[in-house]
């Protein structure tokens, strides 16, 4: 079995048997990492030219009845201090973020109630009366399916949920006995139904994390075709069970980037912050492995070290809104160029 030939059918086909998947991610050296990566890139090219999308990210608040064990901001992490944005001030940083440019907004933020789900659904038309043309994604977690009808209703067109593994086993060395994977999979399931443009992803390099657990997710989201993937190396926070595991490996990360580039070709794929935070050319490397969508910080500068999902969080420079100079002249360097549109699917442009 040759590495290069396996490249060559998912760039060929869009697809390759488990085992080959396997020997991929199993026997990929320094080489072929850059033959896949470049392979990616074509694609990636073919479909969105050398255009960056870019989406405003506004973090509206760092509480989260949730403790998994990797995050900074789980419920039982008494060493954060907690915040909610509201209305105005989220109004107020897409009003800043529509002024610079943008056309997509992401709400983020960890997961609460059914209060907190009334205050998102009247924010939501709120962005949609004030800025009729944007795309609006919401990145907040496990909700019941009414909610997220609602949240469709009142004007969100995209929702972002990793489903982080899709072994059971694994999600289970993850989170606490309380969440449950097959919850995390009816999300998805009804957001795809409901008509959200749809994203889920994997952190590479989790704890406990394997190379079969790997193909698994691969293979799921295979048969799930979500419209967006985000992949993201795993990072540490200080105050989590987690916290002297080491880092995700960059390598890796690109590796399956370009994987799910070739085998969705039009996904919407964003080149991360962990990328960015990983190494400082992180970013730009995500780009040249197949991502196409980057998302600057629009929450406000007094609240961004709040939202401490890992350590030492990029949020400053060309990570931030206020850096889009700066992250023009980044992505010039490397051959692209900002697209300050919505940058829909392909297949599901409005």
């Amino acid at each position: 079995m040759q590495i290069s030939d396996i490249i060559e059918k998912l760039h060929r086909e869009r697809t390759a048997t488990p085992d080959e998947i396997y020997y991929l991610l199993q026997h990929c050296d320094e080489t072929h990492l850059a033959f896949i990566n470049e392979k990616a890139r074509e694609v990636a090219r073919i479909h969105f030219g050398n255009k960056i999308y870019i989406r405003g990210l506004i973090e509206v608040g760092n509480c989260c009845r949730n403790d998994c064990y990797y995050c900074g901001i789980r419920k039982s992490n008494r060493h954060i201090e907690r915040y909610r944005l509201d209305k105005e001030t989220i109004l107020a940083c897409c009003e800043e973020g529509y002024r610079l440019g943008f056309r997509t907004f992401v709400l983020q933020g960890g997961e609460e109630g059914s209060r907190s789900d009334n205050f998102i659904i009247d924010t939501v038309s709120s962005i949609r009366k004030a800025f009729p043309e944007v795309a609006i994604t919401l990145s907040l977690g496990e909700k019941p399916t009414s909610t997220y009808e609602a949240f469709f209703q009142a004007g969100a067109n995209r929702y972002l949920l990793r489903h982080e593994t899709h072994n059971e086993a694994h999600y289970r060395r993850l989170h606490p006995q309380e969440m449950s994977l097959a919850n995390r999979l009816r999300c998805l399931n009804d957001l795809k139904r409901i008509g959200f443009q749809t994203g889920t992803g994997i952190m590479v390099g989790s704890p406990g994390q394997t190379l079969d657990n790997l193909l698994e997710d691969i293979l799921f989201i295979q048969e799930l075709q979500p419209e967006m993937i985000g992949i993201g190396p795993y990072l540490p926070h200080h105050d989590t069970p987690f916290a002297q595991m080491p880092p995700g490996n960059m390598e890796q990360t690109l590796l399956l980037l370009s994987i799910f580039r070739l085998m969705h070709p039009q996904a919407l794929i964003p080149s991360t912050t962990a990328l960015a935070t990983l190494a400082e050319n992180g970013r730009e490397r995500g780009i040249l492995a197949g991502a196409n969508v980057v998302m600057p910080n629009l929450s406000p500068v007094f609240q961004r070290s709040k939202y401490t999902l890992y350590d030492n969080k990029a949020s400053m420079g060309a990570e931030a809104a206020e850096g889009l100079l700066l992250l023009e002249q980044k992505l010039k360097k490397i051959g692209y160029t900002i697209d300050m549109g919505r940058g829909d699917h392909p297949t599901k442009i409005k």
